[in-house]
């Protein structure tokens, strides 16, 4: 039996962030029905504008609609790209009225990054949890009060309605809507395609481990975080991180306690607990092998340092966001 393409709708502007588009639109134009190279593509893919005129991103790049909005067909999915072109008021009249009209028929709809400011204005948001990218959440949050914001989450759904944080973000939330419609095999295929992780979940939070060190470090310590992320499974003790980068132990642990409050065994805990949670979201990950990757002494001292840091443990964490659902939504248990 043939099946028929589910179809995806991107809205595009002048001043659009093009990822926030075609990262997207990759990852739906990337899913297959199958496991085969010949399987049916999975969606129909429709950019839509104010019109049929060319418009131009925030980078100068020249993007063509498929059709105008007037001329939009039914779309099963609706993703609303950023850009500060979405908050041009005429623009964001526009695009926000179009919205507003189509969500009755549209099983769900999504913003990434700053596209937020293309669903808030029409109410459908208020009272939900939502998401997007920090620099713009207190703007967001002053001009639409009534929206529930949780600023550092990477993706959120609440109910039919999806918002995500930075641009790269929109494809952890193209692979979800993924695996909501096709299940994990067919969203994995495309996250291996794409060569991006499969996937950091919804609920992460938007700075990674290794990114909010440098933002919190100064000259001194810059490469710490970098030098340990790269040499997780060898020794961190404090003389062996001292020696590394010419310090005393009494040196490098001062500087670890003023600059980042914590000592630099707890700094090198933080960074290979971050490093574990990205490597159980593999494919075939075990337990044992991501606490030797990542130089716990063993697997239960893993499992008691993961699971005090975040309040799981590491089989629980690896089935809740991978675990295979079956069409009643029940999730299998991983192999672990």
């Amino acid at each position: 039996m043939k099946h028929r393409p589910r179809r995806v709708g991107f809205l595009l502007f002048d001043g659009v962030t093009a990822l926030d588009l075609v990262g997207p639109a990759d990852a739906f134009g990337s899913a297959r029905t199958g496991p085969e190279p010949s399987a049916q593509p999975a969606y129909e893919l429709v950019v839509l504008g104010r019109s049929r005129n060319a418009c131009r991103s925030e980078t100068g790049l020249r993007l063509t609609p498929d059709l105008a909005l007037a001329d939009a067909p039914d779309l099963d999915t609706l993703i609303v790209p950023g850009g500060s072109g979405l908050r041009d008021a005429d623009t964001n009249r526009v695009l926000a009225g179009f919205v507003r009209a189509r969500a009755r028929k549209v099983r769900r709809i999504a913003a990434v990054c700053t596209g937020i400011y293309g669903i808030a204005p029409t109410g459908l948001l208020d009272g939900r949890r939502v998401t997007t990218h920090w620099a713009f959440a207190d703007d967001v949050a002053r001009k639409y009060p009534k929206l529930r914001l949780a600023a550092d989450e990477l993706y959120i759904k609440d109910g039919r309605f999806y918002t995500s944080a930075g641009v790269t973000s929109g494809i952890d939330l193209s692979l979800s809507l993924i695996e909501e419609d096709l299940g994990p095999a067919r969203a994995l295929a495309v996250a291996r395609e794409m060569v991006v992780y499969m996937k950091r979940a919804g609920g992460q939070q938007q700075f990674s481990e290794p990114l909010r060190f440098q933002l919190e470090t100064r000259e001194r310590l810059r490469d710490l975080g970098d030098f340990i992320t790269t040499h997780l499974s060898e020794d961190l003790s404090v003389p062996a991180l001292a020696k590394a980068f010419a310090l005393s132990g009494r040196q490098l642990s001062r500087l670890c306690r003023s600059e980042l409050g914590q000592s630099p065994a707890a700094l090198v805990q933080r960074l290979r607990l971050d490093d574990a949670r990205r490597r159980l979201l593999e494919k075939s990950a075990r337990v044992k092998a991501v606490s030797d990757a990542v130089g716990f002494a063993s697997a239960d001292a893993f499992r008691r340092a993961f699971e005090k840091s975040f309040g799981v443990n590491p089989s629980s964490y690896r089935a809740r966001f991978l675990a295979t659902r079956s069409r009643r939504g029940a999730p299998a248990r991983a192999r672990l």
